[in-house]
């Protein structure tokens, strides 16, 4: 048992650097951080603090939320989704990242295991790993439109007794890739046969090129089992404000609000107030923000010789032949770094992709993004 000045084997395997070891080398550099996904653009104008008046705007919210949110998050699933949710089953968070821990910490006992395809949303591994539980890694987002390579079967023969959910996020995050309809009829049909939680996140469900992507959560076989978890951050510009939302089965929902209660109880009221005028009014804006970010997409994807993605923020590439002979990937980071452009390895995303990195489109302005790209072009020809 830890004792002074000894810390829980638990923290043993976190770090602040998870995005970049090399964020603290470039402070006082002028360097373009793209590592980080968040965005240049300002939030609707009616979501802001400057925006909002009224009396207690700083008091204490209650746990389960405010209830202009929770109505305008209902109104939002309704909308989207076609789905009326119990108002018992919707529970307001501090961001996607928070909310997520609450449902592992819900929903996992130590040593239990989540089944994680990869590369992943780099934080998913530590709020596992923090619960004292197990993520294991399934390559499978850069594996998707390989000839024979069947989604069910790797998902299957990762299963074990102690498997207790499937995480799922589409777009993906760092790939932008986007399960097909059969993709996700192969993951329910894995839940049901082990009667396993479905983990959804969805964070980047309104930021697609192209074409909104498949439902995931609100299908027939998914919705009985499905953990839901939404965030204003990406598609409304709130991520500082940290501020979502997560739904399920009741049964479930009440285990989360429990936990909710002693993490941070609630979420700040008055950004709670804020991101409900954006889901109830933010459509135009989070229309024009698509539409900027599918160009800027787009010209990245051009510009470094890959495929645009389906949605999300980013771009995951493959640096193996594009390092220098016996350059390791951290390495050419470094060089990046020094081209003045700041990444995230890809091993942040997954063990299977050290020769990997990723980029995020979304955080800087056009003009920004190109003098990055144009940098970037020069160092990833070797």
């Amino acid at each position: 048992m830890p004792r002074a000045p000894r810390s829980s084997p638990l923290a043993s395997g976190l770090s602040d650097a998870v995005f970049s070891q090399l964020a603290a080398k470039a402070r006082g550099r002028d360097a373009i951080a793209l590592h980080v996904g968040d965005t240049y653009l300002e939030p609707p104008e009616l979501a802001r603090v400057e925006a909002l008046s009224g009396a207690h705007l700083y008091a204490y919210a209650p746990v389960q939320g405010e209830p202009s949110l929770l109505g305008a998050a209902r109104d939002f699933v309704h909308r989207r989704h076609g789905v009326e949710l119990d108002p018992a089953t919707v529970q307001v968070v501090s961001g996607a990242t928070a909310g997520l821990s609450v449902v592992s910490e819900a929903l996992l006992d130590p040593g239990d295991e989540l089944l994680l395809p990869a590369p992943y949303w780099p934080l998913i591994r530590g709020i596992v790993q923090k619960r004292g539980a197990v993520p294991v890694e399934i390559p499978v987002f850069d594996r998707l439109g390989e000839a024979g390579f069947d989604l069910e079967a790797e998902l299957e023969a990762r299963v074990t007794e102690k498997t207790a959910a499937i995480y799922v996020n589409s777009p993906n995050n760092p790939t932008g890739a986007v399960y097909a309809e059969r993709e996700l009829a192969a993951i329910a049909r894995v839940a049901a046969r082990h009667e396993l939680w479905i983990w959804c996140d969805e964070v980047y469900e309104d930021l697609w090129l192209d074409e909104p992507p498949p439902k995931t959560w609100s299908r027939p076989d998914f919705i009985e089992r499905a953990l839901v978890v939404h965030s204003l951050s990406k598609a409304y510009g709130l991520a500082g404000a940290r501020v979502g939302f997560v739904h399920g089965p009741l049964s479930a929902m009440a285990a989360v609000r429990s936990v909710q209660t002693f993490s941070t109880y609630c979420a700040p009221r008055i950004l709670q107030l804020g991101a409900a005028r954006a889901l109830a009014e933010g459509d135009a804006w989070l229309e024009s923000a698509r539409a900027l970010y599918a160009s800027a997409a787009r010209e990245a994807a051009d510009a470094l010789g890959v495929e645009p993605p389906r949605g999300g923020g980013f771009l995951f590439v493959d640096v193996r032949e594009r390092r220098r002979a016996g350059e390791s990937t951290f390495a050419l980071l470094e060089r990046c770094l020094d081209a003045g452009v700041l990444l995230t390895p890809g091993s942040s995303s997954g063990r299977d992709y050290e020769g990997w990195v990723r980029l995020c489109y979304t955080v800087v302005p056009p003009e920004e993004l190109r003098r990055a790209l144009t940098a970037l072009r020069v160092v990833l020809r070797g």
